[in-house]
C-alpha cells in the first residue's frame, strides 16, 4: 500500500516537473507530427472547411516556428490555434494542468473559488455577469472590464484563437467564449487562490477580490443563526415527508436537475392565463432520462389545445442524438429518417474512442475486455460505399408511425450562437421541413452536419498537450449549397446590454408580441 502511495506521489511530482520544464525542438515537432497524423487518420471531414494544401502549410509553418525549447503551456498556445484551423467545433485542445496528490486534492475540495460561482454572457457590446450563485446577487448584469488588470476584450480575443465553430460562422465563438469563460481562464492562468475583477454597473466602476474560501463558511454562518427546536414528527408527518422527498427525487430526475447551478435541464410552462402559449426550454440534451418529461409535456399541451409553442434552444450546446430524434417526433408528422448514416474513417469508432493513450488505465482495461463483444457489433452497423465507411446511428430509419401525441400548432424556435451540435441538427430538420419559425441569431452548429458522435482522445507524449475530436460526420437528409454556416433565423434579434439592464428577453418578447398581434 505504501509502495502504491509513494509511486503515485512520485508520478504526480514527475508529471508536474515535466509540464513546467522546457521541451526540445525535435520533441515538440514530433508532437506536431503525431497530432496531424491522428487527425488525418481518423477525422472524417478534415478538409471540409480548409483544403489539404492550406492545412499542410499551417502545420509545416507551425513546425518552423518551433526554433527554441518551450514549456507545455507555451507550446499549447502555438498548437491550439493551428488545430482550430480545421474549423470543426467539436475539436477541443487542452493545456496540461498541474496534478495533485490525494491529500492535496482533498484539501482543494474543501474550498470553493468564488470566481467559479459566476456565469457570463457576451451580448456583443458588453461582457456581463449572467448569474452569480454566490451571495451577492447585485452583481448580476454588471459589465466586466478587467480581470487582474487585463482588459476583458484582450482575454476574449485571445481565447477565441483556441477553439473553432463549425465552418465560418462567428456567432458560436462570440457566445461560447462567455459560456465557458471560467474554463478558458483556468487553462490560461492555471490554479489561482484569488483574482480581482473590475466591474461597471450603471455609471459606477469598481473592483472586487474573489478568493478560495471554505465550502462550509457560508453555511456555517447561516446555521449559526438557526436556533430551531428539533420537533418530533408524528407517524403521518414522517410518511408525508418521505412521500414529498420521493416525489422531489423523481421530479429532479425527470427534469434533469443540475445541483451545482440549482437549475433544471428540461423546463416547461404555459405563458398566459388561457394557456395559449406553451414554452419549453432545454439547456442541453445530455442530462438524465428524458422520455417521461416529453411524454407528460405533450400530453399537457394536447389537453390544453395550445396553438402556439415556443422551443427555446438558446445556449443548448447539444447532446444525445436519441433525445433529439424523440423530441422531433413530438413536433411533426414527418416519419422520414432524421439523419443519414454517419460517415467515419473506422468501422469501430466506439472502440477507437474508448481505448486511448492518456485515458485512465482502468477505462482502457475495461474497453479491451469488452472488445470481443463490442467490435463485432460495430462491424454489423457499418457498410462501405465508394470508399466511404457508413455507420448506423439513431434516426437513420423511418419512424414506424406518427407519434399520437404530436403537436400540430405553430412552433417558434429561439436560437443563438450556442445552439450547437444536436441543437443545430434538430433546428436543421425543423427549418428544412418548414415546420417552425426561427428567432434569434445564426446557430453555432453547421446546417450541413457536424463531426461528433464519439470523441477520440489524443495525448501528445512530450508536451502532454491533449485534444479530442469527433469520429462521425452526422448529417440530416437536407443540405444547402452554401457550406460552412449554421441555421439562420427568420427574424434576427441579438440581445444588448440595455436589454439586460431592463430585464428584457428580446427574442421571447418578439415572439409573444407577434402571437398577440
Amino acid at each position: 500500500m505504501l509502495t502504491v502511495f509513494f509511486s503515485s506521489c512520485v508520478s504526480v511530482k514527475k508529471y508536474n516537473e515535466d509540464i513546467a520544464a522546457t521541451h526540445s525542438v525535435s520533441d515538440l515537432r514530433n508532437d506536431i507530427d503525431i497530432a496531424y497524423t491522428k487527425l488525418k487518420k481518423l477525422h472524417p471531414k478534415l478538409y471540409q472547411f480548409i483544403n489539404k494544401e492550406k492545412l499542410n502549410f499551417k502545420f509545416d509553418s507551425l513546425k518552423q516556428t518551433i526554433n527554441a525549447p518551450l514549456t507545455s503551456r507555451e507550446f499549447y498556445k502555438k498548437i491550439a490555434p493551428v488545430i482550430s484551423e480545421v474549423r470543426q467545433g467539436h475539436i477541443s485542445v487542452f493545456n496540461p494542468s498541474k496534478k495533485y496528490t490525494k491529500k492535496e486534492y482533498k484539501a482543494l475540495r474543501e474550498k470553493k473559488f468564488e470566481f467559479y460561482e459566476f456565469d457570463f454572457e457576451n451580448v456583443g457590446d458588453a461582457f456581463l455577469v449572467k448569474q452569480n450563485r454566490g451571495l451577492d446577487s447585485t452583481l448580476v448584469g454588471a459589465q466586466i472590464l478587467k480581470i487582474n488588470n487585463e482588459p476583458i476584450t484582450n482575454l476574449i480575443a485571445d481565447y477565441q484563437n483556441f477553439f473553432s465553430s463549425d465552418g465560418y460562422n462567428q456567432s458560436f465563438k462570440d457566445r461560447f467564449v462567455a459560456l465557458r469563460f471560467s474554463s478558458f481562464y483556468f487553462k490560461d492562468k492555471g490554479y489561482l487562490d484569488s483574482l480581482s475583477i473590475t466591474f461597471k454597473q450603471h455609471d459606477s466602476v469598481f473592483s472586487r477580490m474573489f478568493r478560495r474560501i471554505p465550502k462550509d463558511s457560508v453555511l456555517s454562518k447561516i446555521d449559526s443563526l438557526k436556533n430551531e427546536e428539533i420537533v418530533k414528527l408524528s407517524r403521518d408527518q414522517k410518511r408525508a415527508k418521505k412521500h414529498a422527498s420521493k416525489y422531489k427525487r423523481k421530479y429532479n430526475l425527470k427534469h434533469g436537475y443540475i445541483p451545482l447551478k440549482k437549475t433544471y435541464t428540461r423546463n416547461f410552462r404555459f405563458i398566459g392565463i388561457d394557456s395559449s402559449v406553451a414554452y419549453i426550454k432545454i439547456s442541453n440534451f445530455n442530462n438524465g432520462p428524458y422520455e417521461k418529461f416529453y411524454k407528460e409535456t405533450f400530453q399537457k399541451i394536447k389537453a390544453s389545445n395550445t396553438q402556439n409553442l415556443i422551443l427555446d434552444l438558446r445556449d443548448n450546446t447539444g447532446g444525445r442524438l436519441d433525445e433529439i430524434v424523440s423530441l422531433y417526433r413530438y413536433l411533426t408528422t414527418d416519419t422520414n429518417k432524421f439523419v443519414e448514416k454517419a460517415q467515419t474513417k473506422t468501422r469501430i469508432p466506439f472502440n477507437k474512442s474508448f481505448i486511448s493513450k492518456g485515458k485512465p488505465a482502468f477505462m482502457n482495461f475495461m474497453a479491451v475486455l469488452a472488445s470481443p463483444i463490442s467490435i463485432p457489433i460495430e462491424w454489423l452497423k457499418t457498410s462501405k460505399k465508394d470508399g466511404v465507411i457508413y455507420y448506423k446511428v439513431s434516426g437513420t430509419k423511418k419512424a414506424k408511425k406518427v407519434n399520437p401525441l404530436h403537436y400540430s400548432g405553430a412552433i417558434y424556435v429561439l436560437i443563438n450562437g450556442n445552439s450547437f451540435s444536436a441543437s443545430a441538427i434538430l433546428a436543421t430538420n425543423l427549418k428544412a421541413t418548414e415546420r417552425a419559425f426561427f428567432v434569434g441569431e445564426e446557430t453555432g452548429g453547421h446546417y450541413n452536419g457536424t463531426v461528433a458522435g464519439v470523441q477520440k482522445y489524443i495525448l501528445l507524449p512530450e508536451s502532454k498537450v491533449s485534444f479530442h475530436f469527433g469520429l462521425m460526420q452526422i448529417e440530416t437528409p437536407y443540405q444547402k449549397p452554401e457550406n460552412g454556416y449554421g441555421v439562420f433565423p427568420d427574424v434576427q434579434i441579438i440581445p444588448t446590454k440595455k436589454d439586460r439592464e431592463q430585464g428584457v428577453d428580446p427574442e421571447l418578447k418578439w415572439v409573444l408580441d407577434h402571437i398577440e398581434k
